[in-house]
């Protein structure tokens, strides 16, 4: 819901800006001229953007209060007892528990969602198992055990590649070209009648993207997996985690060697904030987020659209106080007064709050190890100017390899992913903050 409110606002803001770009050609009976002209395909853009988003976000509100409702019914239904109900998840059914956790979080795939709640109200006991033998596998009895038990390893996801703009991967090359004009024509005053028209030739560099590999395996006995219950499922599940935060963390910062990709803190051309101090406060820290966003402004000549930041430095804005004691980042749950910002300390990987009408999104896969060893950095930037190609819905393809150690009973378990990324379409869009204001912070 803050995120329909936001885009909201943002949307009702290009209009009201589109509205007053065109009172003004049509005070004056006049048409568009050219800078009029490309300043209105930009906010009909954007504004055709918003609209896209609301739908698909409106779309999501209803669903989940459609589920709500349903789920208030059946809560205040009388109980009923179901004895065959088929489980969700478990042998003989298409579906998998992993890849839906994963598909539901990074995707937001409403349908994966969907059966992770049937199978989560299965496990509350709306649903009577009789299964028999279930003490021949010890504590590995699923679900239970892989849903309440099971914890696996802490990853960081992908909320930078998250926020990107998503594009199909075409089916085939290594490289993808994507021409930039560099230098475009231009007009000038005709001097007099018949004199000669400015002219300037257009010059274009192409943008070289290339295609890289993300991938892990790992080797699993036979016994491990004839044996014992949804390893499989755990293991691709732990190797699709790894793919989201590597995927994610090369996007942030990779140098675009070794097969890795060009990251955006590697990308030539990005503006960069210098914010030195050797007792930094959120105080000197709020014009410097302005200066960012204002380079975006007259150098991309649209706006910013995103802050991202480790949730390390959000948690540091969150705790300053001004010398009165009020905090300078409120919960969003309050009336903000004079304060640099509005969210919730409590947040990850998604949007947080928001400082100067940008949305803040944290990500662990910022670097804390710059400058000094302990600096990190802010990323300001024009989230549909970053491109991230993957194949499909971006989940990585699962593969079983059953005979290369086949005479050790070892089944090797792959998984791999294509994908391309580059900031270098528009580098003006980005603007980083870094320097000794941003080392570690203390609380």
């Amino acid at each position: 819901m803050d995120m329909l409110e936001l885009l909201t606002r943002n949307r009702a803001q290009a209009q009201d800006s589109l509205d007053a770009l065109l009172a003004i050609p049509a005070a004056e009976s006049r048409d568009l001229n050219q800078d009029e002209a490309t300043r209105f395909e930009g906010l009909r853009a954007d504004i055709v953007r918003f609209d896209e988003r609301l739908v698909e976000l409106r779309d999501l509100a209803e669903r989940q209060q459609a589920a709500d409702a349903a789920a208030a019914q059946v809560n205040n239904a009388a109980p009923v007892r179901v004895n065959s109900e088929p489980a969700v998840y478990g042998r003989g059914t298409d579906n998998n528990l992993i890849t839906d956790l994963f598909n539901a979080q990074v995707g937001g795939d409403p349908e994966a969602r969907d059966r992770i709640v049937r199978h989560n109200s299965q496990l509350r006991g709306q649903t009577e198992y009789r299964d028999v033998g279930t003490s021949a596998f010890g504590a590995l009895v699923p679900p239970q055990y892989l849903v309440d038990l099971w914890a696996p390893l802490a990853r960081a996801g992908r909320p930078v590649a998250n926020a990107a703009r998503s594009l199909q991967l075409p089916a085939s090359g290594m490289v993808l070209n994507i021409p930039r004009i560099t230098t475009g024509t231009a007009t000038a005053i005709q001097a007099t009648e018949n004199a000669a028209v400015q002219e300037t030739d257009m010059d274009e560099t192409t943008l070289a993207i290339n295609v890289r590999t993300i991938a892990g395996m790992q080797d699993v006995s036979r016994q491990a997996i004839e044996r014992g219950e949804m390893i499989e499922e755990v293991v691709f599940g732990d190797l699709m985690a790894a793919y989201a935060a590597n995927l994610d963390s090369q996007i942030i910062s990779a140098d675009g060697t070794s097969g890795t990709h060009l990251g955006i803190l590697s990308t030539v051309g990005i503006e960069a904030v210098t914010y030195t101090d050797a007792t930094p406060t959120v105080a000197e820290l709020y014009p410097k987020l302005a200066d960012a966003i204002q380079r975006i402004n007259s150098n991309r000549f649209l706006p910013a659209t995103v802050i991202f930041m480790h949730p390390r430095r959000w948690g540091w804005l969150t705790a300053a106080t001004d010398s009165t004691g009020r905090p300078f980042v409120v919960p969003n749950s309050q009336s903000p007064m004079n304060a640099a910002g509005v969210g919730d300390a409590a947040g990850y990987g998604t949007v947080v709050g928001t400082i100067l009408g940008l949305p803040v999104v944290t990500d662990a896969n910022i670097p804390t190890t710059l400058g000094g060893g302990t600096e990190d950095i802010i990323i300001v930037a024009r989230a549909d100017d970053l491109l991230l190609f993957e194949d499909g819905d971006g989940a990585p393809r699962q593969l079983r390899f059953e005979q290369t150690l086949g005479g050790n009973l070892t089944i090797k378990l792959v998984l791999y992913g294509f994908s391309a990324f580059a900031a270098g379409r528009y580098p003006k869009a980005v603007a980083t903050i870094g320097g000794t204001g941003l080392i570690a912070p203390t609380f």
